[in-house]
């Protein structure tokens, strides 16, 4: 019996040392090489951290650009509690929700009569979702212009410029960080 019990403790302690201390040293190395995501893609301002690049955040101010809805519990961004609401496109409860959102959004730029792009409306799979798309954020730069007193091309620039292509030109599609634009409006007064 001692003859086939030591090779399974040899085993047992080589893929311990391989997976327990080897793997995560190298990939703890590894992460090294690019530090602001390794640290979690922080954004500060003001000498504070601000959020995240890679988690949205909860805007409801008519002066801010809005992000995608999140789904997550027990509040909106935890990004403790990833998930999905996993309504289907039938759910009654989904459909409320949808109404709900596309109401607030007319209702804080009622001038704007132009359909509401599905990411304003519905929840990522992952509830953290920091960006938007480009037409969801053209969407909302007449109320942005009229509510911080910019006009609409200023507005239409700082877009542009926080909006990121593919992925090596083939990868996702185009996006805007919702943080980093929100944080480039203050910074302008």
């Amino acid at each position: 019996m001692l003859k086939d019990l030591r090779p399974a403790v040899l085993i047992f302690i080589a893929l311990t040392v391989i997976t327990g201390v080897a793997y995560p040293l190298l990939v703890t190395a590894f992460a090294q090489l690019f530090p602001r995501q390794a640290t979690g893609s922080v954004i500060e301002a003001g000498g504070r951290a601000s959020g995240s690049a890679l988690i949205g955040q909860p805007f409801s101010d008519p002066k801010y650009f809005w992000g995608r809805p999140s789904a997550t519990s027990p509040m909106p961004y935890n990004g403790a509690a990833s998930s999905g609401s996993n309504q289907g496109p039938t759910n009654p409860a989904l459909k409320d929700a949808v109404a709900d959102r596309i109401k607030a959004l007319r209702e804080a730029d009622p001038g704007n009569d132009r359909p509401v792009p599905a990411d304003l409306v519905a929840a990522s799979a992952s509830g953290l979702d920091p960006h938007i798309s480009p037409e969801a954020a053209e969407f909302q730069v007449a109320r942005i212009a009229r509510t911080r007193k910019l006009s609409e091309s200023r507005v239409r620039e700082l877009v542009e410029a926080h909006t990121e292509g593919r992925l090596l030109g083939l990868f996702g599609e185009p996006r805007v960080n919702v943080l980093t634009l929100n944080l480039d409006l203050d910074a302008l007064k």
